[in-house]
């Protein structure tokens, strides 16, 4: 009797762990700061004092009804010869130049502005400017959970 409990409680902790990993995958979640109010946003990014932010939890936007947060964004401006950056999410706009996000979208103007944005969907956290590497919090859960599967079934 206590094996088909065991087994009960490994299949639903496989369940649970695979279900959460579906389920943050239905949303992008992006770097969310601005350089002018923390210096660690600016290139090169540093990430450590930032929490990265669902933005399927962002509050719609009035003049946008109806659109949800579907993208990251970084905006590069400089203005009167000061770099400023801008993370967050996006509710508009198209990944990349043609659908191919290592490229970015230039803008010039007068009195000496210029103005990047490079805009992403392919991964959580692509707005930070530098390539991540696989989700090591998902790939941790799947080889903790086969660690107990293979234990428990060692056991029997």
């Amino acid at each position: 009797m206590i094996s088909n409990k065991r087994t009960v409680s490994v299949y639903l902790g496989v369940v649970v762990t695979l279900g959460w990993a579906v389920l943050s995958g239905y949303s992008i979640k992006c770097w969310e700061c601005r350089s002018d109010g923390d210096p660690k946003c600016a290139d090169p990014f540093d990430n450590t004092s930032f929490p990265i932010t669902d933005c399927s939890h962002k509050p719609p936007r009035e003049h946008l009804p109806g659109l949800e947060s579907t993208m990251c964004r970084k905006i590069r401006q400089k203005v009167n010869g000061e770099w400023r950056f801008i993370r967050s999410c996006a509710f508009l706009g198209e990944p990349g130049v043609g659908n191919d996000e290592r490229y970015c979208i230039h803008r010039s103007g007068t009195y000496n502005i210029h103005v990047e944005y490079c805009t992403c969907r392919k991964k959580d956290g692509c707005n930070s400017g530098r390539s991540l590497g696989p989700d090591w919090e998902v790939l941790g859960y799947m080889l903790g959970s086969g660690l107990i599967w293979s234990t428990i079934r060692s056991i029997r």
